[in-house]
């Protein structure tokens, strides 16, 4: 490429986009090959291990090259899209790469240009090109520091799987069956697919003997099996198995095709993220669960209330919203349960702010993004935070931003109609509070026992920081704030 032509030719990079992380998927496209595109626009969706995040392209221009598809995870660093900064004007008067053949660039003068086929020879392999006669010597393969290539467009066949294809011919292991070529024949092989090829030899077809109906003369399925004469009184040789029907996405989730057994769903990005995280989690912060069962009667009264208080209009009010106002009472009752422990200078580090996490199941898998200075939050600006939090994470647009830094979490199991659990802590957090379902059960009030409202709250916390007394004495002004709401008054 000239020094012209590279100027031209601007390349974009998966950036690190989660202050560390090494690669991200890349989900969708919202650009092809040809698009105008400007600076600050958004050409493509990635998942990287903490979110889905979009990535606008530093470019104006006409996309040139997509070089990965959809679905392919990709370390940082690489080039995904390159753009033609200048439409129209190519330097050396050559179209560019992606355009001439369908085929990857070739080499600089640092490696040897590849012989080219004599003329008249088959493909060897339908989609595969031209393979090299064993007498003739391979291509030499330039040193990676000196060797500059344009990666084919999506669509083409990869370099790699057709330098693989040949090789595999060279070496023996596409030779065709005994009597696949005919005398006289001069060599001409038919023109097949590899699958198709098996399927011929499984069958015991001679595939010179075969009619094609295919395009470009090319041998199908259906033509192999067309030339199966099975015996008069004995049941065909049976096919080679149909491989088993693809999964559906539905909502994001995998949904098993109608006859399918097993469906595998891929680990990666946010899931595979949090499966190593709580592995790292669960056996590295000795765990501690305590739980409590209340009245919390008086808290749901409160709620209604609120919810028809015309300054409060506009305002969601909800159960989640005074529990997470009575944590934050509870926590400036005891301070100690905000830390974090550190590992290499041995030290606890405790927080003098709260950044409140919310655990929030999505299609993509759990994450926890948190709301920064919880604590700091009146009640209408702590619920419009938590609002936009929740709607944020179900559209999957939560940023790494949003998931860093958190201090102390909340998961709602309740809403799956679960009674309580044994959260495992976020990592680098001291303790996780998981709030179970709110039932009418009978229970003791003023002396009777009357049907009210009840739940249990469930509290996991690191054992090197905090210890029993610390962490029963906060779950329990958790429970009395809820019991007796007053409190969020009086205990501020």
């Amino acid at each position: 490429m000239t020094e012209n032509t590279a100027h031209r030719f601007r390349e974009f990079k998966m950036p690190d986009v989660g202050e560390g992380l090494t690669e991200a998927e890349i989900l969708k496209w919202y650009v092809q090959v040809g698009d105008t595109v400007t600076d600050g626009q958004v050409v493509c969706e990635v998942e990287t291990a903490k979110a889905a995040v979009e990535l606008p392209i530093p470019y104006d221009g006409t996309v040139r090259e997509l070089r990965f598809p959809e679905g392919t995870t990709v370390d940082v660093g690489q080039v995904i899209i390159s753009v033609d900064v200048a439409p129209g004007g190519a330097a050396s008067g050559e179209a560019p790469a992606a355009t001439r053949t369908g085929t990857p660039a070739a080499p600089d003068s640092a490696s040897e240009p590849e012989e080219e086929a004599p003329k008249g020879r088959q493909p060897v392999l339908v989609g595969y090109g031209v393979a090299e006669s064993s007498t003739r010597r391979r291509p030499r393969k330039a040193p990676a520091a000196t060797t500059t290539t344009v990666s084919a467009p999506v669509a083409q066949v990869p370099e790699q799987a057709v330098a693989a294809a040949v090789r595999s011919e060279l070496n023996g292991h596409g030779a065709p069956p005994p009597g696949e070529f005919p005398a006289g024949s001069g060599g001409a092989r038919p023109l097949a697919k590899p699958p198709v090829r098996k399927l011929a030899k499984d069958l015991g077809v001679d595939l010179t003997e075969v009619t094609p109906t295919g395009p470009d003369g090319i041998i199908t399925r259906d033509d192999v099996r067309a030339a199966v004469a099975p015996p008069a009184e004995a049941p065909a040789p049976a096919a080679a198995p149909e491989p088993e029907p693809e999964p559906v996405s539905v909502g994001g989730q995998a949904v098993a095709a109608a006859g399918a057994r097993e469906t595998r769903i891929p680990v990666k990005g946010v899931r595979k993220a949090t499966a190593a995280a709580m592995v790292g989690s669960a056996f590295t912060a000795p765990h501690v669960t305590e739980f409590i069962t209340f009245d919390i009667t008086r808290t749901m009264k409160l709620v209604d209330q609120l919810k028809a208080d015309p300054e409060l209009a506009g305002v969601r009010v909800n159960p989640l919203l005074m529990i997470a106002r009575a944590v934050l009472v509870a926590v400036k009752r005891n301070p100690g349960i905000n830390a974090s422990w550190d590992e290499a200078a041995q030290e606890i580090v405790q927080k003098h702010y709260v950044n409140l996490g919310i655990a929030a199941a999505t299609p993509r898998g759990l994450i926890v993004p948190n709301i920064k200075d919880a604590h700091a939050k009146t009640l209408p600006e702590l619920a419009a935070a938590l609002g936009e939090l929740v709607t944020v994470a179900r559209d999957g647009k939560t940023t790494p931003a949003a998931m860093q830094g958190g201090t102390l979490t909340l998961t709602n199991v309740g809403v799956f109609g679960v009674d309580t659990g044994t959260p495992i802590l976020n990592p680098g957090e001291s303790a996780i509070l998981a709030v179970g379902a709110i039932k009418p059960r009978p229970w003791v009030h003023k002396g009777k026992v009357r049907p009210r409202q009840v739940t249990t709250l469930g509290l996991s916390f690191d054992h090197r920081l905090v210890d029993g007394e610390l962490g029963s004495r906060f779950l329990a002004d958790v429970a009395a704030v809820l019991e007796r709401p007053k409190r969020l008054i009086t205990w501020v």
